[in-house]
């Protein structure tokens, strides 16, 4: 069993910049891929960012030049550095860890609001 606890989420003025971490716990050996997904109110969850074990990234459109994913093998951690954020990033984002088999968070509300 895998335990992901996300935090660094919370309101930010449209231009902020917020850090979001998980770190995973538990029966790991290795994890193949981190990654990040959101879900606004009224919409499906989407997918945000991922970042492989090598470290090669992929990104939805709408982030690409905001956001960074980055990870901490050793401590099971990925982040997301989320900077120009704009009203439309608003959600509750979703760590997302697929070991195999993938393991979902609890989510973290992150609000971009004046």
């Amino acid at each position: 069993q895998v335990q992901l606890v996300e935090s660094g989420g919370g309101l930010v003025q449209p231009g902020g910049s917020l850090r979001l971490s998980c770190v995973a716990s538990g029966s790991i050996f290795s994890i193949l891929s981190m990654g990040w997904y959101r879900q606004a109110p009224g919409k499906e969850r989407e997918f945000v960012a991922q970042i492989t074990r090598s470290g090669r990234t992929k990104y939805v459109e709408s982030v690409k030049g905001r956001f960074a994913i980055s990870r901490d093998n050793a401590k099971n951690t990925v982040y997301l550095q989320m900077n120009s954020l704009k009203p439309e990033d608003t959600a509750v984002y979703y760590c997302n860890v697929y070991v195999p088999p993938e393991y979902w968070g609890q989510g973290t509300q992150v609000t971009v609001s004046s």
